[in-house]
């Protein structure tokens, strides 16, 4: 019990780390390159951006105020350790942006900063998420509306809110640039968060049709130690049962095995594909 409970603390005490880490990131991408150019990635920092210039409110102090009633909500919906983290999250992000907006920005290009501010905020956001936290905003919300419906993409969510906080952003400064360099934010944070969680694969599937699979097989797993499994299956136009082979290998192994594959049947019919998650023996372990 007691080495449980350590090891319980020892994890939460790295998510804090990770959750201030994410929150420093996060503040880089929009203090440094966001902000200055009028831009955002959408959510409570894009109503802080509107506050910012239209009633000179410092940023962080209106993230933090934005993000009281959602932690309201919060508290009803997500675990006391959550809610803490992303009260000790939220707080960083508001410290932060305060503290590098008084740094000069990194660039004055909208294009530069849209790309690099997207990213650098996707990676931080990624970080959050990772950590089991949150920042508040849209990525707060999509923590609660997961907890209704746990087979929600979380990028979807914090894309959707955000497109629509753009959009208010590109009606106040009359501006249409800025919701289209927005736009191209956005999307590059969500990818990044897609890529944190989903990972980023070259794994591939062969699909090998031949008379001769057995051998193949056999040859697949002495020259390129990967394994096969046999399919059985009919082909239609012979009407002839065949064992089809399946294997999954990295991108590297592919050229192995079509050399082994043709080394026993010159002739054999092959299908090579992306695969975009491969779990198991030799490739990603499963995650609990």
């Amino acid at each position: 019990m007691y080495l449980e409970e350590k090891i319980n603390i020892k994890e939460i005490l790295i998510e804090i780390g990770g959750t201030i880490l994410g929150a420093f990131i996060i503040a880089l991408g929009v203090s440094l390159f966001l902000l200055p150019n009028q831009l955002s990635t959408g959510g409570v920092s894009g109503i802080a951006t509107i506050t910012y210039y239209l009633f000179k409110i410092p940023m962080g102090t209106m993230v933090l105020l934005v993000n009281i009633p959602l932690f309201i909500i919060a508290m009803f919906k997500v675990g006391k350790t959550f809610f803490i983290k992303s009260i000790i999250g939220t707080i960083a992000l508001s410290a932060f942006i305060d503290i590098l907006d008084k740094f000069e920005p990194l660039t004055q290009d909208r294009f530069l900063a849209c790309v690099y501010g997207g990213i650098i905020t996707g990676l931080g956001t990624a970080v959050l998420l990772k950590c089991r936290t949150s920042t508040g905003g849209s990525d707060l919300v999509s923590f609660i509306a997961r907890a209704y419906n746990p087979t929600i993409r979380t990028s979807n969510i914090i894309i959707i809110i955000d497109a629509i906080i753009v959009t208010i952003n590109m009606l106040v400064f009359k501006k249409v640039e800025i919701g289209l360099y927005s736009a191209i934010a956005i999307y590059l944070m969500g990818k990044l968060i897609d890529i944190a969680f989903e990972g980023i694969y070259f794994t591939k599937l062969l699909i090998i049709i031949s008379d001769k699979n057995e051998q193949i097989a056999k040859e697949i797993e002495e020259k390129v130690r990967r394994g096969a499994t046999g399919l059985y299956g009919k082909g239609m136009y012979t009407n002839q049962e065949k064992l089809v082979l399946m294997c999954a290998a990295s991108r590297r192994d592919v050229s192995r095995i079509k050399l082994a594959a043709r080394k026993i049947d010159p002739y054999c019919f092959m299908i090579i594909t992306n695969s975009r998650e491969v779990v198991g023996l030799g490739f990603k372990k499963l995650q609990e």
